[in-house]
């Protein structure tokens, strides 16, 4: 049996005294989706920014064990974190308008990102990856004279830029209608297909995830309470 993508081992995060992650073990297999979900507040958003080493220190305290690819993240100084982002870990954070650079055109963005890591790609073919036509007209856009769905799709776009093992999505689905969360799970299930990247798709619904993904991890009180499909989290909360 293979060693898994991810493995993080008894996470456990505290701010300023308080604990807001504890115990959180979990694995995610290569190829694979994974889904989180839980209420509000359960501590889904710092997981995903723990994952990604995005929680400051101070007033952040980290512990536990984050492997990916048999390497722990959590034990690398933030240079090396600058090199694992992007280039084997990518990020798409959950508000879009926040995530992209205002100032800057999305091909600028684009190109920042390839060369941070020395990678060249096409980049009219890697927003067509995302589900973008009309590749002249968003490159040289701004974030904000783009739609909503636009701007999701190049972050999605920015998070598959370098073919990271895995992408690890922060509420993606928030604000869509039902049609286009369809659109989205089917969009990630063929990026998965296409390019082998793991997904960890987070979702405050495991209805929403039982579309895209083949193991869901719910958390409540910043504790993993349920693990299994999606019926089976859903039949558990």
């Amino acid at each position: 049996m293979s060693e898994p993508l991810l493995a993080v081992r008894d996470l456990h995060v505290d701010l300023a005294g308080r604990t807001v992650l504890s115990n959180v073990s979990f694995t995610i297999a290569r190829g694979a989706i994974a889904g989180l979900c839980g209420e509000s507040g359960c501590g889904k958003t710092t997981l995903a920014l723990a994952l990604a080493g995005l929680l400051p220190s101070p007033p952040y305290r980290v512990g536990g064990e984050i492997l990916l690819d048999g390497r722990d993240l959590s034990a690398l100084p933030e240079a090396g974190l600058r090199r694992i982002r992007g280039a084997r870990l990518g990020m798409v954070f959950q508000d879009s308008l926040l995530a992209l650079n205002p100032v800057l055109t999305i091909r600028t963005q684009l190109r920042e990102i390839l060369r941070a890591h020395g990678i060249a790609r096409d980049l009219p073919e890697l927003l067509a990856l995302a589900g973008l036509d009309d590749a002249p007209r968003i490159l040289a856009a701004y974030p904000h004279r783009l739609s909503g769905g636009e701007r999701q799709r190049v972050t999605i776009a920015q998070a598959l830029a370098c073919r990271p093992a895995l992408v690890v999505a922060d509420e993606p689905f928030t604000a869509l209608d039902g049609p286009r969360v369809l659109e989205l799970s089917a969009l990630f299930r063929r990026l998965r297909d296409e390019t082998g990247t793991s997904f960890l798709v987070i979702s405050h619904s495991p209805g929403v995830l039982a579309g895209i993904a083949g193991e869901v991890l719910r958390m409540s009180g910043g504790r993993i309470a349920a693990r299994g499909t999606a019926r089976e989290v859903l039949q558990s909360g």
